[in-house]
Protein backbone atom coordinates (compact mmCIF):
# COMPACT_ATOMS: atom_id res chain seq x y z
CA UNK A 1 0.00 0.00 0.00
CA UNK A 2 2.89 2.56 0.70
CA UNK A 3 3.55 2.28 -2.87
CA UNK A 4 -0.05 2.60 -4.02
CA UNK A 5 0.14 4.80 -6.68
CA UNK A 6 -3.70 5.75 -6.68
CA UNK A 7 -3.60 7.42 -2.43
CA UNK A 8 -3.13 11.21 -2.01
CA UNK A 9 -0.24 12.11 0.15
CA UNK A 10 -2.16 12.65 3.62
CA UNK A 11 -3.43 9.67 3.18
CA UNK A 12 0.32 7.53 2.28
CA UNK A 13 1.58 9.40 5.44
CA UNK A 14 -0.71 7.45 7.35
CA UNK A 15 2.28 4.65 6.82
CA UNK A 16 4.93 7.06 8.86
CA UNK A 17 3.63 5.80 12.08
CA UNK A 18 3.91 1.75 10.87
CA UNK A 19 5.49 0.22 13.74
CA UNK A 20 7.48 -1.33 10.85
CA UNK A 21 10.65 0.67 9.46
CA UNK A 22 10.33 -1.91 6.23
CA UNK A 23 7.10 0.20 5.30
CA UNK A 24 8.87 3.82 6.28
CA UNK A 25 11.20 2.36 3.76
CA UNK A 26 9.01 1.95 1.30
CA UNK A 27 7.19 5.25 1.38
CA UNK A 28 11.06 6.92 0.26
CA UNK A 29 11.79 3.81 -2.16
CA UNK A 30 8.59 5.44 -3.65
CA UNK A 31 9.36 9.12 -4.03
CA UNK A 32 12.51 7.58 -5.63
CA UNK A 33 10.77 5.45 -7.92
CA UNK A 34 8.52 8.72 -8.89
CA UNK A 35 11.82 10.92 -9.45
CA UNK A 36 14.15 8.32 -11.48
CA UNK A 37 11.24 6.79 -13.57
CA UNK A 38 8.90 7.88 -16.13
CA UNK A 39 6.19 9.45 -14.34
CA UNK A 40 5.50 11.87 -12.35
CA UNK A 41 3.13 14.12 -9.94
CA UNK A 42 1.91 17.23 -9.92
CA UNK A 43 2.58 17.15 -6.08
CA UNK A 44 5.62 15.61 -3.87
CA UNK A 45 4.77 12.07 -2.53
CA UNK A 46 4.54 12.96 1.49
CA UNK A 47 3.44 16.33 2.84
CA UNK A 48 6.25 18.53 5.09
CA UNK A 49 5.09 16.53 8.46
CA UNK A 50 5.73 13.24 7.23
CA UNK A 51 9.41 14.11 6.25
CA UNK A 52 9.89 15.22 9.76
CA UNK A 53 8.52 12.62 11.32
CA UNK A 54 10.56 10.29 9.49
CA UNK A 55 13.36 12.19 11.13
CA UNK A 56 12.38 12.19 14.62
CA UNK A 57 11.08 8.51 14.48
CA UNK A 58 14.80 7.28 12.99
CA UNK A 59 17.17 10.43 13.48
CA UNK A 60 20.54 8.70 12.20
CA UNK A 61 18.68 5.46 9.50
CA UNK A 62 15.88 8.35 8.24
CA UNK A 63 18.35 11.10 7.26
CA UNK A 64 20.32 8.25 5.45
CA UNK A 65 17.29 7.16 3.74
CA UNK A 66 15.89 10.54 2.65
CA UNK A 67 19.34 11.94 0.85
CA UNK A 68 18.02 11.14 -2.51
CA UNK A 69 14.34 11.69 -2.16
CA UNK A 70 14.00 14.91 -4.01
CA UNK A 71 10.69 16.23 -2.50
CA UNK A 72 11.85 16.37 0.82
CA UNK A 73 11.59 20.44 1.59
CA UNK A 74 14.49 22.56 0.78
CA UNK A 75 14.87 24.15 4.50
CA UNK A 76 15.28 20.38 5.77
CA UNK A 77 18.08 19.40 3.07
CA UNK A 78 19.82 22.65 3.96
CA UNK A 79 19.00 21.19 7.98
CA UNK A 80 20.40 17.76 7.41
CA UNK A 81 23.19 18.96 5.28
CA UNK A 82 22.06 17.19 2.11
CA UNK A 83 23.29 17.89 -0.77
CA UNK A 84 21.04 17.74 -3.48
CA UNK A 85 23.45 18.08 -6.61
CA UNK A 86 26.36 16.77 -7.43
CA UNK A 87 29.17 19.15 -6.89
CA UNK A 88 31.41 20.16 -10.06
CA UNK A 89 34.77 20.82 -10.69
CA UNK A 90 33.97 24.81 -11.21
CA UNK A 91 33.26 24.87 -7.77
CA UNK A 92 36.04 23.49 -5.89
CA UNK A 93 36.63 23.11 -1.98
CA UNK A 94 39.89 24.78 -0.33
CA UNK A 95 41.49 22.51 2.18
CA UNK A 96 40.20 24.41 5.14
CA UNK A 97 36.60 23.93 3.74
CA UNK A 98 37.18 19.92 2.88
CA UNK A 99 38.48 19.72 6.38
CA UNK A 100 35.32 21.23 7.98
CA UNK A 101 33.26 18.94 6.23
CA UNK A 102 34.52 15.64 7.18
CA UNK A 103 35.26 17.20 11.10
CA UNK A 104 31.70 16.00 12.29
CA UNK A 105 30.51 13.18 14.89
CA UNK A 106 27.69 12.34 12.83
CA UNK A 107 28.63 9.57 10.90
CA UNK A 108 26.17 10.04 8.13
CA UNK A 109 27.25 13.46 7.21
CA UNK A 110 30.90 12.36 7.42
CA UNK A 111 30.03 9.89 4.95
CA UNK A 112 28.85 12.16 2.58
CA UNK A 113 31.10 14.52 2.99
CA UNK A 114 33.88 12.23 1.74
CA UNK A 115 31.53 11.22 -1.04
CA UNK A 116 32.26 14.66 -2.71
CA UNK A 117 35.29 14.35 -5.11
CA UNK A 118 36.47 18.00 -4.58
CA UNK A 119 37.53 16.22 -0.84
CA UNK A 120 41.00 15.73 -1.30
CA UNK A 121 42.45 12.15 -1.43
CA UNK A 122 44.74 12.73 1.16
CA UNK A 123 42.10 13.67 3.52
CA UNK A 124 39.66 10.79 2.77
CA UNK A 125 42.89 8.28 2.89
CA UNK A 126 42.56 8.86 6.67
CA UNK A 127 39.04 7.74 6.77
CA UNK A 128 39.69 4.56 5.18
CA UNK A 129 39.87 2.76 8.73
CA UNK A 130 37.24 4.70 10.48
CA UNK A 131 34.94 2.84 12.51
CA UNK A 132 31.86 3.88 11.13
CA UNK A 133 30.84 1.15 8.73
CA UNK A 134 29.16 4.06 6.39
CA UNK A 135 32.43 6.14 6.12
CA UNK A 136 34.57 2.94 4.97
CA UNK A 137 32.09 2.46 2.08
CA UNK A 138 31.85 6.15 1.33
CA UNK A 139 35.38 6.42 0.83
CA UNK A 140 35.58 2.87 -1.05
CA UNK A 141 33.51 4.42 -3.66
CA UNK A 142 36.00 7.47 -4.18
CA UNK A 143 36.77 7.83 -8.34
CA UNK A 144 40.81 8.23 -7.43
CA UNK A 145 41.25 4.85 -6.10
CA UNK A 146 42.76 1.68 -8.23
CA UNK A 147 40.56 -1.71 -7.70
CA UNK A 148 43.50 -2.76 -5.85
CA UNK A 149 42.96 -0.01 -3.07
CA UNK A 150 39.39 -0.26 -3.28
CA UNK A 151 39.44 -3.93 -1.98
CA UNK A 152 42.03 -2.82 1.27
CA UNK A 153 39.49 -1.04 2.69
CA UNK A 154 36.90 -2.90 4.97
CA UNK A 155 33.55 -2.36 3.80
CA UNK A 156 30.34 -5.03 2.82
CA UNK A 157 27.97 -4.57 0.19
CA UNK A 158 25.72 -7.98 0.83
CA UNK A 159 22.69 -8.22 -2.71
CA UNK A 160 20.13 -6.76 0.38
CA UNK A 161 21.74 -3.83 0.92
CA UNK A 162 20.17 -0.33 -0.15
CA UNK A 163 23.45 1.45 -1.51
CA UNK A 164 22.94 5.27 -2.88
CA UNK A 165 24.34 5.84 -6.81
CA UNK A 166 27.83 7.07 -6.64
CA UNK A 167 26.70 10.33 -9.00
CA UNK A 168 30.38 10.24 -11.00
CA UNK A 169 29.62 6.76 -11.99
CA UNK A 170 25.92 7.55 -12.92
CA UNK A 171 27.15 10.55 -15.06
CA UNK A 172 30.48 9.95 -16.39
CA UNK A 173 30.37 9.54 -20.26
CA UNK A 174 34.33 8.93 -20.23
CA UNK A 175 34.08 4.93 -22.03
CA UNK A 176 37.11 3.74 -20.23
CA UNK A 177 35.83 5.01 -16.13
CA UNK A 178 32.36 3.59 -17.36
CA UNK A 179 34.20 -0.04 -18.00
CA UNK A 180 35.85 0.26 -15.54
CA UNK A 181 33.17 0.98 -12.95
CA UNK A 182 31.41 -2.46 -14.87
CA UNK A 183 34.29 -4.78 -14.42
CA UNK A 184 34.62 -3.52 -10.54
CA UNK A 185 34.79 -5.99 -7.88
CA UNK A 186 32.69 -3.20 -5.66
CA UNK A 187 28.84 -3.74 -6.34
CA UNK A 188 28.29 -0.20 -6.06
CA UNK A 189 30.25 0.72 -8.96
CA UNK A 190 28.50 -1.81 -10.79
CA UNK A 191 25.01 -0.67 -9.52
CA UNK A 192 25.54 2.54 -10.20
CA UNK A 193 27.06 2.67 -13.54
CA UNK A 194 23.85 0.86 -14.31
CA UNK A 195 22.09 3.57 -13.99
CA UNK A 196 24.34 5.85 -16.18
CA UNK A 197 22.03 7.10 -18.99
CA UNK A 198 25.41 7.72 -20.83
CA UNK A 199 26.54 3.75 -20.87
CA UNK A 200 28.32 2.93 -23.77
CA UNK A 201 26.24 -0.29 -25.59
CA UNK A 202 28.99 -2.57 -25.66
CA UNK A 203 28.62 -2.95 -21.42
CA UNK A 204 24.75 -3.00 -21.68
CA UNK A 205 25.64 -6.73 -22.52
CA UNK A 206 28.16 -6.97 -19.67
CA UNK A 207 26.14 -5.36 -16.91
CA UNK A 208 23.15 -7.83 -17.97
CA UNK A 209 25.03 -10.42 -17.09
CA UNK A 210 26.07 -8.94 -13.49
CA UNK A 211 26.23 -11.55 -10.42
CA UNK A 212 24.34 -9.36 -8.39
CA UNK A 213 20.51 -9.30 -9.06
CA UNK A 214 20.74 -5.39 -8.09
CA UNK A 215 22.98 -4.43 -11.21
CA UNK A 216 20.36 -6.18 -13.76
CA UNK A 217 17.64 -4.91 -11.76
CA UNK A 218 18.92 -1.48 -12.17
CA UNK A 219 19.92 -1.58 -15.81
CA UNK A 220 16.61 -3.18 -16.53
CA UNK A 221 14.85 -0.39 -15.26
CA UNK A 222 16.94 2.68 -16.49
CA UNK A 223 18.65 1.55 -19.83
CA UNK A 224 16.38 0.85 -23.07
CA UNK A 225 18.71 -1.33 -24.92
CA UNK A 226 18.82 -4.13 -22.38
CA UNK A 227 17.46 -7.27 -24.59
CA UNK A 228 14.32 -7.99 -24.14
CA UNK A 229 15.17 -11.76 -22.87
CA UNK A 230 16.67 -9.97 -19.77
CA UNK A 231 13.73 -7.90 -18.94
CA UNK A 232 11.98 -10.49 -18.93
CA UNK A 233 13.92 -12.65 -17.28
CA UNK A 234 14.70 -10.22 -14.42
CA UNK A 235 10.94 -9.68 -13.91
CA UNK A 236 10.52 -13.25 -12.76
CA UNK A 237 13.38 -12.91 -10.63
CA UNK A 238 12.59 -10.07 -9.52
CA UNK A 239 10.51 -9.78 -5.62
CA UNK A 240 10.49 -6.17 -5.47
CA UNK A 241 7.03 -4.86 -5.45
CA UNK A 242 7.72 -2.41 -8.64
CA UNK A 243 8.46 -5.12 -10.66
CA UNK A 244 5.36 -5.27 -12.44
CA UNK A 245 6.88 -1.98 -14.15
CA UNK A 246 9.51 -3.78 -16.00
CA UNK A 247 6.89 -5.20 -18.45
CA UNK A 248 6.32 -1.62 -19.70
CA UNK A 249 10.05 -2.09 -20.69
CA UNK A 250 10.25 -0.56 -24.37
CA UNK A 251 11.83 -3.69 -25.64
CA UNK A 252 8.90 -5.77 -24.43
CA UNK A 253 6.65 -3.72 -26.76
CA UNK A 254 6.25 -6.40 -29.77
CA UNK A 255 8.09 -8.70 -27.39
CA UNK A 256 6.60 -12.65 -28.58
CA UNK A 257 5.26 -13.66 -25.27
CA UNK A 258 3.25 -16.66 -26.98
CA UNK A 259 6.74 -17.62 -27.27
CA UNK A 260 6.74 -18.40 -23.76
CA UNK A 261 4.04 -20.51 -23.45
CA UNK A 262 6.49 -24.03 -22.76
CA UNK A 263 9.06 -22.19 -20.73
CA UNK A 264 9.02 -24.58 -16.92
CA UNK A 265 8.51 -21.16 -15.27
CA UNK A 266 5.01 -21.00 -14.66
CA UNK A 267 5.39 -17.13 -14.11
CA UNK A 268 6.50 -16.72 -17.81
CA UNK A 269 3.67 -19.07 -19.04
CA UNK A 270 1.62 -16.17 -17.11
CA UNK A 271 2.77 -13.74 -19.24
CA UNK A 272 1.35 -15.40 -22.69
CA UNK A 273 -1.69 -13.42 -22.96
CA UNK A 274 -0.02 -10.44 -23.22
CA UNK A 275 0.69 -11.04 -26.56
CA UNK A 276 -2.14 -9.81 -28.59
CA UNK A 277 -1.20 -12.33 -31.45
CA UNK A 278 -1.43 -15.38 -29.12
CA UNK A 279 -4.36 -17.96 -30.29
CA UNK A 280 -7.49 -18.55 -28.61
CA UNK A 281 -6.72 -22.46 -27.97
CA UNK A 282 -3.31 -21.47 -26.58
CA UNK A 283 -5.20 -19.18 -24.10
CA UNK A 284 -8.02 -22.29 -23.76
CA UNK A 285 -4.97 -24.88 -23.17
CA UNK A 286 -2.85 -22.61 -20.43
CA UNK A 287 -6.34 -21.84 -18.80
CA UNK A 288 -5.40 -25.76 -17.56
CA UNK A 289 -2.26 -25.26 -16.38
CA UNK A 290 -1.16 -26.88 -13.22
CA UNK A 291 -0.24 -23.51 -11.73
CA UNK A 292 -3.65 -21.53 -10.29
CA UNK A 293 -1.10 -18.26 -10.98
CA UNK A 294 -1.15 -18.93 -14.85
CA UNK A 295 -5.17 -20.26 -14.70
CA UNK A 296 -6.09 -17.07 -13.27
CA UNK A 297 -3.82 -14.82 -15.77
CA UNK A 298 -5.82 -16.20 -18.95
CA UNK A 299 -9.48 -16.18 -16.23
CA UNK A 300 -9.93 -12.87 -17.32
CA UNK A 301 -9.03 -12.95 -21.17
CA UNK A 302 -11.56 -12.61 -23.56
CA UNK A 303 -10.39 -15.03 -25.91
CA UNK A 304 -11.69 -17.86 -23.39
CA UNK A 305 -14.80 -19.49 -24.35
CA UNK A 306 -18.07 -18.28 -22.38
CA UNK A 307 -17.63 -22.25 -20.80
CA UNK A 308 -14.10 -21.99 -20.07
CA UNK A 309 -14.81 -18.84 -18.78
CA UNK A 310 -17.92 -20.21 -16.24
CA UNK A 311 -15.93 -23.01 -15.13
CA UNK A 312 -12.96 -20.89 -13.95
CA UNK A 313 -15.24 -18.79 -12.03
CA UNK A 314 -16.24 -21.78 -10.22
CA UNK A 315 -12.78 -22.60 -8.87
CA UNK A 316 -11.41 -20.78 -5.63
CA UNK A 317 -8.44 -19.65 -7.04
CA UNK A 318 -10.04 -18.40 -10.05
CA UNK A 319 -13.51 -16.92 -9.15
CA UNK A 320 -12.19 -13.29 -9.43
CA UNK A 321 -9.94 -13.08 -12.22
CA UNK A 322 -12.75 -15.20 -14.34
CA UNK A 323 -15.51 -12.33 -12.75
CA UNK A 324 -13.56 -9.87 -14.68
CA UNK A 325 -13.90 -11.60 -18.05
CA UNK A 326 -16.79 -9.95 -20.88
CA UNK A 327 -17.65 -13.18 -21.97
CA UNK A 328 -19.02 -13.66 -17.95
CA UNK A 329 -22.95 -13.79 -18.54
CA UNK A 330 -24.34 -10.88 -17.82
CA UNK A 331 -27.26 -12.75 -15.74
CA UNK A 332 -23.87 -14.29 -13.77
CA UNK A 333 -22.88 -10.76 -12.97
CA UNK A 334 -26.48 -10.08 -11.86
CA UNK A 335 -26.09 -13.07 -9.36
CA UNK A 336 -22.66 -11.98 -7.48
CA UNK A 337 -24.41 -9.18 -6.85
CA UNK A 338 -27.85 -10.23 -5.58
CA UNK A 339 -26.11 -12.87 -4.07
CA UNK A 340 -23.75 -11.04 -1.82
CA UNK A 341 -26.20 -8.22 -0.77
CA UNK A 342 -28.23 -10.88 0.31
CA UNK A 343 -25.63 -12.66 2.44
CA UNK A 344 -23.31 -10.10 3.76
CA UNK A 345 -24.19 -9.08 6.81
CA UNK A 346 -21.44 -6.72 7.02
CA UNK A 347 -22.08 -2.87 6.27
CA UNK A 348 -19.13 -0.87 4.91
CA UNK A 349 -19.88 3.14 5.19
CA UNK A 350 -23.50 2.37 4.94
CA UNK A 351 -23.28 -0.01 2.06
CA UNK A 352 -23.23 -3.47 2.18
CA UNK A 353 -20.27 -5.42 1.24
CA UNK A 354 -20.01 -7.50 -1.83
CA UNK A 355 -17.86 -10.83 -1.63
CA UNK A 356 -16.62 -11.73 -5.16
CA UNK A 357 -17.80 -15.19 -5.97
CA UNK A 358 -20.07 -17.80 -5.52
CA UNK A 359 -20.82 -17.55 -1.40
CA UNK A 360 -22.88 -19.54 1.40
CA UNK A 361 -23.66 -18.24 4.98
CA UNK A 362 -21.16 -21.06 5.88
CA UNK A 363 -18.52 -20.06 3.43
CA UNK A 364 -18.33 -16.34 4.02
CA UNK A 365 -14.50 -15.01 5.07
CA UNK A 366 -13.73 -14.16 8.20
CA UNK A 367 -13.37 -10.62 9.52
CA UNK A 368 -9.63 -11.50 9.86
CA UNK A 369 -9.04 -12.55 6.28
Amino acid sequence: MAHAWYLTPEQRAHFVEDPSRNVVAALIDFAGMLAFGSWELPEPPLPRWAYERIIERYPQWGVLALMDDPFVPQDIQERLGIQRTAPTPEVPLTRAQAEAMVATDNEYSRAQALADPRVPAGIAARFTNDPAHEVRLAVSLRPELTEHQRQAIDYHVGPDDRLRPTWWATTTEDPEVQRTCALSAHIGLRRSVALNQHLSPELVPILAEDTDFAVRLLLCEYNATVAPQRVVTTFLEATTMTAGRLLDHPRLRDFPFASLAEDPHPGARALVPRDPNAAPGLIERLSHDEYAVVRARMASDRRLSPARVLELFDADETTEAAAANPHLPVDMMELILADAVALAGEVVEGKPAVYLGRWNPDTLPDDDE
